[in-house]
C-alpha cells in the first residue's frame, strides 16, 4: 500500500465523525459533504508525518472550512439549500455516537434551527465544545483565537441557545404542558382533547396567505383546521415563552406563538414569513 492509499484509508476512518461535525455546523447534508471533501483535498496535499494528532488536525481543518462557508453564507444573506435531518449517511442509524447527532429527533431538529441564529464563530464554538466535547485549546486553533476568547464565544453561544433567565419557571412549565397537550391532540386529530385546551373564543392568526393575515375564531373551527396537520413540531422558547417550530424533515416552515389565559390557549399566531421569523428570539427550553 503506497502513502496516498494509506492516507485515504486513515481519512475514511474519520469520515463519519467529520460529516457529523460539518452537518451540525452547516445544517445541510450536501454542504457537509462538500466541507469533508475539501478537508480531504487539504489532507492529501500535506506531509502526514508532520501531523501528530490526525483526528485533531482533521477536526480543526473541517471546522475552518465550515467557518468559511458560514461566513460566505452570511455575507450573501443565504440560507442553506436544504436543512434535512438525515438518519445516517450510510443508512444505518444509531450504530455509533457520532451518528446520533444526525437523528431527526425533536431535540436535534429544534437545536439545528436555533443554531441558525448564532454567528459563525459562535456556532463553531458551541458545536465543537457542547456537542462534541472538544477542549477549548483545540477550538482556539480552529477559530484562530485565544483560548480565553473562545471560552467567551462559547459561553455567549450557550446563553443564546438556552435563552435568558426565566422569571417564572412554574408558569413556563404550565405553558409547556398545555402546548404539548395541544400538539398531541392535533397530531391525533382528537377534537375532544383539542377543545379541552382551547378557549371557546380562541383566535388563530395565520400569515401564510399572501398579502393577507387569515384569522380563525372559535375553538371548533380552529380544532378542525389544525387536526392532523401539525406534524414535525418541536417545542422551543419564542421570545421567552413556550412556542413551537414546525419543521418537516428539519426544514423550518413556520413558528407558532401562543397566548394563554385562565389555563387555556386563547390565541395562536402562525408565523411563516422569513423576515418575521428572523426577528424572533428562538431558544431551547430546559428539558
Amino acid at each position: 500500500m503506497d502513502e496516498q492509499e494509506q492516507m485515504a484509508e486513515q481519512f475514511e476512518a474519520s469520515r463519519k465523525r467529520l460529516l457529523a461535525v460539518a452537518y451540525r455546523m452547516l445544517g445541510s447534508p450536501n454542504e457537509a459533504e462538500d466541507a469533508v471533501q475539501e478537508t480531504w483535498l487539504r489532507y492529501s496535499r500535506v506531509d502526514r508525518n508532520a501531523i501528530q494528532n490526525l483526528e485533531g488536525w482533521l477536526t480543526t481543518v473541517v471546522s475552518r472550512v465550515c467557518l468559511d462557508m458560514l461566513r460566505t453564507r452570511r455575507s450573501r444573506q443565504e440560507e442553506p439549500m436544504e436543512t434535512q435531518l438525515p438518519f445516517a449517511y450510510d443508512g444505518r442509524p444509531g450504530e455509533d455516537p457520532e451518528q446520533e447527532v444526525l437523528l431527526a429527533d425533536s431535540v436535534g431538529a429544534a437545536l439545528q434551527i436555533v443554531l441558525g441564529k448564532l454567528s459563525p464563530p459562535e456556532r463553531v464554538a458551541f458545536v465543537l465544545h457542547d456537542i462534541f466535547a472538544l477542549p477549548f485549546t483545540d477550538i482556539a486553533a480552529a477559530l484562530g483565537k485565544s483560548e480565553e476568547a473562545v471560552r467567551q464565544i462559547a459561553s455567549r453561544a450557550r446563553r443564546r441557545i438556552r435563552g435568558g433567565p426565566i422569571a417564572d419557571e412554574p408558569a413556563l412549565t404550565r405553558q409547556r404542558e398545555l402546548v404539548e397537550a395541544f400538539l398531541a391532540a392535533a397530531r391525533d386529530a382528537d377534537f375532544d382533547r383539542l377543545l379541552a385546551v382551547l378557549a371557546p373564543d380562541v383566535i388563530l392568526r395565520d400569515d401564510r396567505r399572501e398579502g393577507a393575515l387569515q384569522t380563525t375564531r372559535g375553538a371548533e373551527l380552529l380544532a378542525k383546521q389544525v387536526a392532523g396537520r401539525i406534524q414535525a413540531s418541536h417545542i422551543v422558547l419564542v421570545n421567552g415563552s413556550i412556542g413551537v417550530v414546525v419543521a418537516p424533515q428539519g426544514r423550518l416552515r413556520y413558528v407558532l406563538q401562543y397566548t394563554i389565559r385562565e389555563g387555556r390557549i386563547a390565541e395562536v399566531e402562525l408565523i411563516s414569513d422569513p423576515a418575521r421569523i428572523s426577528g424572533l428570539d428562538l431558544a431551547l427550553p430546559e428539558m
